[in-house]
């Protein structure tokens, strides 16, 4: 007698057959998924479309990018990958776009899954591999199970996948941990161990970012305070959760979006400052009616600054002003000049009708503000998506950023594919070198940006997009205006707000910033630079700015001893060794020689009232100092 099918595969009968499937056959969100992919215009059976592969080149730039997810995650991963051993799986580790980062596991299994592109390189977002544990954590933002015949892509159907969303601790979604194995090796406690390790890894990334912080540990049991299966909350002075880990929230019963936007009153029922005055020990937190009993325990540390309120403009920034807490003011270390310049970008960080351009040398770091623009906004939860126009060849860039529809041109996937503007729809699009665009294209995108869609290529109908479109370039795009090399229409319409990054060698925090960029890349160190090597880093002009900077540091951390705490020249590459350098100032180690500092600020001051006309009010407005301050520090 035929054995009745089952629900799953009646569903995906149906689904083939008749396009919809039953109410009641699969969970809802399985459903959603599936109508995702075929509006992405994926065909479950026969050969899948050309999905895009990072090269070698590109996968270092993004282990680069994602240095600190990767770092946090790699113990979690071999420690799960012991928990799986020998059941025919891959720990694997996604950012926040589904490129796969780094995996280990069965080396036998990880040959079967290579025929699938289940490997570090391949996008696993849903658009391009349909309904997978990865993409669908991705699009869902939560926790997902995958399993067999479920999977969009039926050549997919011999995986099953548990993937796990990884957030930092502003709310951020950073990537994705996964186990995937055969699906004749399923367990459903599978599930249950990637989960928790993508806390582990959220806890990691919260003590490294939020340590020095006023910090709320919270645990159904006293004795849980303290492990990694504590939730952690972050507070700024003025009394706002302003970071937390996913089991932070999940005690409190809040979500990312309260992150900045809740005050200790609506989530401890009391005021910061008799929160404080209950002290450090244990206690048990009041809890409504019908809740479980939630312990905590309070440790002020060097508090977080404070996110800024609603009401009446704030007064100019002065070094000791409180300022808001976001992936911004992250990237503040102390420059006037550069403060300024994150000031009037969180002003319209919310306003996607003000396009953004973002000059400035090579290696000053416009990826890296184009990224905080897109974390400190409404969109963070939403795509991001950067292109690099300089570095695709003009005769894909077309198809790369508009789509394409199938067999559009010679080599063109029988599929077609969305183009990247349509896959940072809700998001953001970030052109960068937009300068190197080919003539052709940039009246393509001018109308794009006029008419909010976009027409595939060898297609008819538009398909409305909404993305905030940030460009960056290192040419002078005025120049090339001027020049005929860049359409002046377009210049106009990307020229909404202008930020022009400062070099490195103009800023005044190179000593702030050097330990900013050791703590990123050895975050279990407490390592600093002694007084020479701070003297040789303020002698240099840094023609590669902060990325030749963030190159030699990583260098001088691979170098130095296990064990040592301080990076001496012997730890420098050998051009910086023979760099001539000052005497070593007195006092801390870490600290610039006083008339150096001053130095570099009245260039810089007086650098703007050059660009002022004079004018110093305006100077003064633009680095973010009062008019006094002005006058002292140009002496």
């Amino acid at each position: 007698m035929p054995t009745a099918p089952t629900p799953l595969r009646t569903a995906r009968r149906q689904w083939l057959e008749q396009g919809q499937v039953e109410t009641g056959l699969i969970p809802d969100p399985l459903r959603a998924s599936w109508a995702r992919c075929r509006e992405f215009g994926l065909e479950p059976l026969g050969r899948p479309q050309g999905a895009p592969h990072a090269s070698a080149a590109q996968l270092a730039r993004a282990l680069e990018h994602r240095h600190s997810l990767v770092a946090h995650a790699k113990p979690v991963m071999a420690f799960l990958n012991e928990q799986v051993q020998g059941s025919d799986s891959l720990v694997l580790l996604a950012d926040a776009q589904g490129l796969l980062l780094h995996s280990t596991g069965d080396a036998h299994f990880a040959d079967r899954a290579a025929r699938v592109a289940l490997r570090p390189g391949a996008l696993w977002s849903e658009q391009w591999r349909g309904t997978n544990a990865i993409g669908t954590a991705l699009a869902d933002g939560r926790p997902t199970v995958v399993h067999g015949g479920e999977h969009y892509l039926e050549r997919n159907g011999f995986l099953t996948c548990a993937a796990a969303p990884i957030a930092d601790p502003g709310g951020a979604l950073l990537g994705v941990l996964d186990i995937s194995g055969d699906r004749r090796g399923y367990h459903r406690h599978t599930l249950a161990l990637v989960r928790s390790g993508a806390r582990m890894v959220e806890h990691q990334l919260f003590t490294a970012r939020c340590q020095a912080g006023l910090v709320v540990r919270l645990h159904a049991q006293a004795e849980g305070l303290g492990t990694v299966t504590e939730g952690l909350v972050a507070l700024s002075e003025d009394g706002w959760i302003v970071g937390a880990t996913t089991a932070g929230l999940e005690l409190l019963g809040l979500t990312r979006r309260d992150i900045g936007a809740a005050t200790v009153e609506r989530v401890f029922g009391t005021e910061l400052t008799r929160l404080l005055a209950q002290g450090t020990a244990p206690r048990l937190l009041p809890r409504g009616s019908g809740l479980p009993p939630l312990w905590m325990r309070l440790e002020p540390g060097h508090t977080l600054r404070p996110r800024a309120r609603s009401g009446p403009p704030p007064a100019p920034a002065t070094d000791t002003a409180w300022r808001p807490v976001d992936a911004l003011a992250a990237l503040d270390t102390g420059d006037l000049a550069f403060r300024t310049l994150l000031d009037r970008a969180r002003r319209v960080v919310d306003k996607p009708a003000i396009a953004l351009l973002l000059q400035g040398e090579t290696g000053t770091g416009k990826d890296v503000l184009a990224r905080a623009l897109h974390a400190s906004s409404a969109r963070r939860d939403q795509p991001f998506i950067a292109i690099n126009c300089a570095a695709l060849p003009e005769t894909l860039i077309e198809a790369e950023l508009f789509g394409h529809r199938p067999g559009a041109y010679t080599g063109a996937s029988r599929h077609g594919a969305p183009g990247r503007i349509r896959e940072a729809h809700g998001g953001t699009l970030f052109l960068d070198e937009i300068g190197d665009m080919p003539l052709a294209l940039q009246a393509r995108l001018l109308r794009v940006l006029e008419e909010r869609a976009v027409t595939p290529l060898g297609g008819s109908a538009a398909v409305p997009v909404d993305f905030r479109l940030i460009c960056a370039s290192h040419r002078h795009l005025p120049d090339d205006v001027a020049a005929g090399r860049f359409r002046e229409d377009l210049f106009y319409r990307l020229n909404g707000l202008t930020l022009t990054l400062p070099p490195l060698r103009e800023r005044s925090d190179l000593p702030a910033l050097v330990q900013k960029l050791l703590q990123a890349e050895s975050p279990d160190r407490a390592l600093r630079v002694d007084a020479a090597v701070m003297a040789a880093f303020l002698s240099r002009r840094w023609p590669g700015n902060v990325r030749q900077l963030v190159h030699v540091l990583r260098t001088a951390v691979a170098w130095v001893d296990d064990g040592a705490d301080l990076i001496t020249l012997a730890d420098l590459p050998e051009d910086l060794r023979r760099t001539p350098t000052a005497p070593p100032a007195p006092g801390p180690a870490d600290a610039p020689p006083p008339e150096r500092l001053r130095e570099l600020t009245a260039a810089r001051i007086r650098a703007v009232l050059v660009d002022t006309g004079g004018n110093v009010s305006e100077a003064a407005r633009r680095l973010g100092i009062s008019r006094n301050t002005l006058y002292r520090r140009s002496r």
